[in-house]
């Protein structure tokens, strides 16, 4: 049995934040990161987007080895027990904490068909596989046209491979981006040489030969080299089920980062918090990864101070790109404020006269001022958010 005064389980961004965050302040005491990957704490985001347009694999590593943590790498925590602080993985290896951390992020959704033949992507394995599959001139069908699915479609595309993107709804980005610039990425894409098709549920993958078969509810099969999804995640609150924690769409914690259990914190894709102005939420997406995990790694240590940030996201859609702060619905009322129509300008998200969150479309160093204005309490209409943040 080992002992760490602290333990972290999970091996991605927000374990190498905290581990950063535990070190500002605790230079010497012990710290163990119990990872399921065989790959030390590494950047996410460049999977999808910098490596495929010529960065090298080495720039996405952390450098967590290098900040006195023990890595105990390619191991899977199986169980937790609060009462004992105690941690057993799947190797039968036991470990005790003073404080544990959990960042266990979430596992890609699947479909209840077909097996390994599809990459759900999300890790540096999935990447190099891709990767590899891209060089060698295979075909690819990209089922999801939410934020992985889009980019990845378009890192393939930018790379010359032969592209079907296909997904249940109206528009690429449906779930976020009001229907006319939804509808519009649709065209984009096919003129950057993707075949999208969208309105397309898949219902089974099979294989014709060498090749995959996706079936789909509403049209004829598509035929590929490699099937590719991106279709969310689950997050991963197991752990914390077994020991008895509040879980809540993801591990609910306080202001300070805890769980239910006083000793035990949760950051990260897994935990569900309080954001300012906007309620409890849960954020897939770096800059809370990065963000949250050096805060929970200070409170661990002793840091009293609540975390009370509002996380933002971005993604490149080959010439395009954009930012993004705060709830993004386009269920609800949309104001838009276009530059040019669909290339450059700002949309906003109201719920009540208050703005709940703001795209950037190719509109930046504009992030601080959306916050500010998602914390205003309106109420707001067109002509009070026209030109506020585009000008």
């Amino acid at each position: 049995m080992t002992h760490f005064p602290y333990l972290i389980i999970g091996g991605g961004m927000t374990a190498d934040a905290a581990v950063r965050g535990i070190r500002e302040l605790d230079a010497d005491r012990a710290i163990g990161l119990l990872g399921d990957e065989a790959d030390p704490p590494y950047s996410r985001p460049p999977l999808s987007k910098g490596l495929w347009k010529g960065k090298p694999v080495e720039s996405v590593w952390r450098d967590t080895p290098g900040r006195g943590v023990d890595l105990l790498l390619g191991r899977r925590a199986v169980s937790l027990d609060p009462r004992t602080r105690t941690v057993v993985d799947d190797r039968g290896a036991r470990y005790t904490f003073d404080k544990l951390l959990l960042a266990t992020g979430g596992t890609p959704r699947r479909f209840p068909f077909g097996g390994d033949e599809t990459i759900y992507f999300r890790t540096l394995a999935d990447f190099r596989r891709l990767h590899a599959l891209a060089a060698a001139g295979k075909t690819f069908a990209v089922i999801g046209g939410g934020f992985i699915g889009s980019e990845v479609a378009a890192a393939l595309a930018m790379r010359g491979s032969k592209v079907t993107l296909l997904f249940p709804e109206d528009g690429i980005g449906a779930g976020l981006f009001p229907a006319d610039l939804a509808r519009f990425l649709v065209g984009y894409y096919r003129e950057m040489g993707v075949e999208v098709l969208p309105g397309r549920q898949v219902t089974g993958i099979g294989a014709s030969g060498d090749r995959h078969v996706v079936e789909t509810r509403n049209g004829p099969p598509i035929t590929a080299d490699v099937i590719v999804a991106g279709i969310g995640i689950v997050p991963n609150t197991e752990l914390a089920t077994m020991a008895g924690l509040a879980v809540d769409d993801g591990i609910v914690v306080d202001a300070s980062l805890r769980s239910s259990h006083p000793e035990i914190f949760a950051a990260g894709d897994v935990a569900r918090f309080e954001a300012p102005s906007l309620g409890r939420l849960r954020v897939e997406h770096e800059d809370n990864a990065v963000t949250m995990g050096r805060a929970a790694g200070r409170a661990m240590a002793g840091d009293p101070t609540p975390y009370a940030h509002l996380p933002y996201f971005y993604s490149d859609l080959f010439e395009l790109g954009y930012e993004a702060v705060g709830l993004l619905d386009p269920r609800g009322e949309v104001v838009a404020d276009w530059q040019e129509p669909f290339r450059k300008g700002v949309v906003h998200y109201l719920s009540d006269g208050r703005v709940r969150g703001v795209l950037l479309w190719n509109t930046w160093g504009r992030i601080e001022a959306a916050r500010n204005l998602i914390a205003e309490p309106g109420p707001f209409g067109a002509a009070d958010l026209i030109g506020r943040l585009s000008a």
